[in-house]
């Protein structure tokens, strides 16, 4: 497959403090990606620099082998990059309709019929159409969740970047969430996904990293990932030769 993103030599300090060293990375259309680590090690400053939102020290970011790293979020959103927030940010007070119609405008920039027409495909898809007239400040958090996803797809991206989507969820709401992500990884979407309910990954993504403190420790199969030495001590909290609970 073609490659789709490319991070090369991604640095950002926040004065003394390294959130994001030299950190080089590949991703092929179509193809799902994992990050985990602990609080603190980057995760969400690594999203912000691909998304636009937080411009790096150093280094670039290219999509389909076009270098936005000086692009805006909403023209890295045109380019084709769509992401969600680890807390939802609809427009409460605007229906769930309403607020997958404005990003399809937005992000997407359809207009008229075309416009509510995705609208519509999009809350079928991520099962939101029953809601579709539903204030989104009236949502369960499982739904609101969905929403974002929504949101997010509405822009009609290439990669979609998931921030912790999972959490604050109960078990069964997870596999909920888990399946709606694998439906739109089968439809062909490329995905990266931050989490810390680390099964909802293994279940889900092809390739799994870990951040720890800006830097990149292990790259590789979901279960290869988590058995490595330095992911266990650093991440799951246990020294080498312990035993793993990806729970």
């Amino acid at each position: 497959m073609a490659e789709l993103l490319s991070l090369r030599g991604l640095s950002k300090r926040f004065g003394q403090v390294t959130v994001a060293e030299n950190l080089d990375l590949e991703l092929d259309s179509g193809h799902t990606l994992g990050i985990v680590g602990p609080n603190g090690a980057g995760k969400t400053t690594l999203f912000a620099m691909i998304s636009g939102d937080l411009r790096p020290d150093s280094g670039k970011v290219l999509l389909e082998g076009k270098n936005v790293t000086l692009f805006a979020p909403h023209k890295r959103c045109h380019a084709g990059i769509g992401r969600t927030y680890q807390i939802p940010r609809p427009f409460e007070k605007m229906s769930v309709f309403e607020n997958v119609l404005v990003c399809v405008r937005q992000g997407a920039r359809l207009r008229g019929r075309l416009a509510a027409s995705r609208a519509v495909e999009t809350l079928e898809r991520t099962g939101l159409i029953r809601q579709a007239n539903q204030p989104a400040g009236s949502l369960s958090l499982l739904l609101r969740k969905r929403l974002e996803i929504a949101r997010g797809l509405a822009t009609n991206p290439k990669l979609l970047l998931l921030d912790e989507v999972a959490g604050g969820l109960t078990s069964p709401e997870v596999s909920d969430l888990t399946a709606l992500i694998k439906a739109i990884h089968q439809d062909g979407m490329a995905i990266i996904w931050i989490e810390h309910v680390v099964h909802a990954l293994v279940d889900t993504v092809d390739r799994m990293l870990c951040l720890a403190g800006g830097a990149m420790i292990a790259d590789g199969p979901p279960h290869t990932v988590l058995a490595d030495d330095a992911v266990r001590e650093l991440y799951l909290g246990q020294a080498p030769g312990g035993s793993r609970d990806a729970a």
